[in-house]
């Protein structure tokens, strides 16, 4: 069995989407100052790096983060190959490449040319490859549950009405946002997704640590 840790490590040089707090994080107690322990002060939005968005993020009074089902974020999982030329993914290319049946179609982890962007530095980079609404309804049609892409949002930069996002939102489905599948061969594999459980706020979503694990013993 092989472990890829599919997310991204939260540090000051990490991109953050525009309009977004930025990533501080500060030691609050000191070892070497004489404090008993260390302790450090971390300050991020919820949307930050790897992380779930709930359907409470664009919904109001929609599921919020602390209650999504553990079902969803946890279980079989394929990861699709999108060609660097393309800069959407659109209904053709979901019918064209994803079949669902005996549930393995629940979850999908688009791997795109977004994964090198990590590597880039710390800005934001706006042209990154994006979910076009045609596609996110044919992916409902499919029965899909967990979308999942590698950048910080599933849809296009400065969309106007956040139309991908209310179709996967308003039907129930997870969205999982800031992966880093570069060093993920396409296939299946069983998603392990946990985002913090926090009970306050909007609930509109919560970074996460998620991993993929083959099936296969090694």
């Amino acid at each position: 069995m092989r472990i890829y840790d599919v997310s991204v490590p939260l540090s000051q040089q990490t991109p953050t989407y525009p309009g977004d707090p930025g990533i501080e994080i500060k030691q609050w107690l000191s070892l070497a100052n004489g404090d008993p322990a260390n302790v450090s002060l971390i300050y991020f939005g919820a949307h930050t790096g790897t992380h779930v968005d709930a359907p409470a993020h664009f919904i109001p009074g929609a599921a919020r983060v602390d209650s999504l089902p553990l079902d969803i974020l946890i279980g079989p999982a394929t990861v699709v190959e999108v060609p660097d030329e393309l800069d959407a993914i659109d209904k053709n290319f979901i019918t064209e490449n994803i079949q669902t049946g005996n549930g393995e179609g629940k979850r999908i982890l688009f791997k795109t040319s977004n994964s090198r962007l990590w590597k880039e530095g710390k800005a934001f980079k706006s042209a990154y490859v994006y979910l076009t609404t045609d596609a996110a309804e044919e992916l409902l049609s499919l029965g899909v549950r967990l979308v999942g892409i590698d950048y910080l949002s599933v849809e296009k930069f400065n969309s106007d009405g956040f139309q991908t996002h209310l179709a996967l939102l308003g039907n129930g489905v997870v969205i999982l946002e800031g992966l880093d599948l570069s060093e993920v061969p396409s296939g299946k594999y069983e998603l392990i997704c946990l985002p913090l459980k926090i009970a306050g706020g909007a609930g509109d979503g919560a970074p996460a640590r998620a991993v993929l694990r083959t099936w296969e013993d090694d």
